[in-house]
């Protein structure tokens, strides 16, 4: 399992604590250092059968500061993916990847149910 997170992130100390209480092992990625690129984005998408909005951090502040809620409706998918490969502070964070389940954010009940019995 791959797991993409911001070490200084709140919610991702929980996802990773939660991982490894679970015994669930994973290869750590700092999104900071190792953004993800748009063939990862698109390909983590199309696997997650979420809304492309979904993998925006609607609550960063580069997000607001680019006033992105205002522009992203508007805006085709080709130019969101550019977008979110160009700063991984843009990209919802924690992610999981474990083969082609992906986790956008950390809701407990959510990792408990996809990722339960992994460990």
């Amino acid at each position: 399992m791959l797991f993409i997170c911001y070490p200084r992130c709140s919610t991702c100390k929980k996802a990773q604590k939660w991982l490894d209480e679970h015994q669930i092992p994973y290869t750590l990625r700092d999104i900071k250092e190792d953004n993800p690129s748009e063939a990862e984005l698109q390909a983590w998408h199309q696997d997650s059968g979420l809304p492309l909005k979904r993998f925006f951090n609607t609550s960063g502040q580069l997000y607001r500061a680019m006033e992105l809620s205002k522009k992203l409706p508007d805006m085709p998918e080709a130019e969101q993916y550019t977008l979110l490969a160009s700063d991984g502070m843009l990209v919802k964070r924690p992610l999981a990847i474990d083969g082609d389940r992906v986790l956008v954010g950390f809701k407990e009940a959510e990792w408990d149910a996809a990722l339960a019995g992994k460990g």
